[in-house]
């Protein structure tokens, strides 16, 4: 068996990509996103920097694509959370549930790390993709700028948390729940 005969058990190409993707993540988790190398890849999976380019492609490739898996799992566990909530309390619980698994979430924690020192993080606040979990996530289908507010809410917690989870619950029920109660 050669180094990279793994890359073909069972002949699927979506094997080797998660197995390269599952690599990287721990990688990243252990290490951050700086330290994360192509080289230390290929030395963890034993298999070339070549065959990492052509199933997984770069450094930027494979950082989106592991945040993306992060994301993922943590739009799945709010969507459950929030799945027979409407109003004022599935608002809160979609920023609460969402808060917290990012704070749990190693590759989560990392990206809200990396967009601390980072010139134009609009991105986020401005991207569609996010607004639509946020719409979604919180019932605010029809109303995108409320989606957006709640994005920069969530950031805003995880940039500058308040001293414990009952106070920002506290600060959300005064602050937040008031703009979605049903009048």
């Amino acid at each position: 068996m050669t180094r990279e005969d793994w890359l073909f058990d069972d002949g699927r190409r979506a094997v080797a990509s998660e197995r390269l993707y599952a690599a990287a993540a721990d990688l990243i988790e252990r290490h951050g996103f700086d330290a994360f190398s192509i080289d230390e890849l290929a030395a963890r999976v034993h298999c070339s920097r070549a065959t990492i380019y052509r199933y997984v492609g770069g450094k930027a490739q494979i950082r989106d694509a592991v945040l993306a898996r992060s994301a993922a799992r943590i739009v799945d566990v709010v969507r459950t959370s929030v799945d027979e909530l409407t109003g004022a309390e599935r608002v809160l619980t979609a920023i609460e549930v969402a808060v917290a698994q990012i704070r749990s979430d190693p590759a989560g924690q990392l990206f809200v790390d990396s967009l601390r020192g980072a010139r134009g993080g609009t991105w986020l606040t401005e991207s569609p993709a996010v607004t639509d979990f946020a719409n979604e996530l919180t019932g605010l289908a029809d109303d995108p700028r409320a989606a957006k507010w709640i994005v920069r809410l969530v950031l805003s917690l995880l940039f500058w948390p308040d001293t414990d989870a009952h106070s920002e619950r506290m600060m959300l029920q005064r602050y937040v729940a008031p703009a979605f109660a049903v009048s």
